[in-house]
């Protein structure tokens, strides 16, 4: 038998590459950040934040989320996010604009669910005041 008889099935494509790699990935994350910025309930967040340095590690963590090739070398989301008192409410925004971002690039709905279920997965190391401190 030779090896081309073990390649049965073709590899399963990332969803990093389905949605057209790092230039699509960064086109959602510019999209993701003028919906954030351009809501009142989270615009405070961002005030002093060098935003290009932001948008870097946030194209890394996307692309790592969707199977990409890259990594995310970032600080940890826990100590990233310290002390600055993110709400369950807010949170809730921020993932609203990634889905808002992901589909208005045409992501399909599939791969949207799986991202922002990873995102999602976030929640307990970026939100500092529950619902009822809110």
């Amino acid at each position: 038998m030779n090896s081309l008889d073990l390649q049965t099935q073709p590899e399963a494509q990332s969803d990093y590459a389905a949605v057209g790699g790092a230039p699509a990935v960064t086109a959602v994350v510019n999209r993701f950040y003028e919906l954030v910025l351009g809501d009142d309930r989270l615009v405070k967040h961002f005030e002093g934040i060098e935003m290009v340095r932001l948008k870097r590690h946030q194209v890394a963590l996307v692309s790592q989320v969707m199977g990409g090739p890259v990594a995310y070398e970032g600080r940890d989301l826990r100590a990233a996010h310290a002390n600055m008192g993110i709400t369950a409410e807010e949170f809730g925004a921020v993932a609203e604009h990634l889905i808002a971002a992901l589909t208005e690039a045409g992501v399909p709905s599939e791969i949207v669910d799986r991202t922002v279920t990873a995102v999602a997965a976030t929640q307990p190391d970026i939100v500092e005041v529950s619902a009822t401190q809110e």
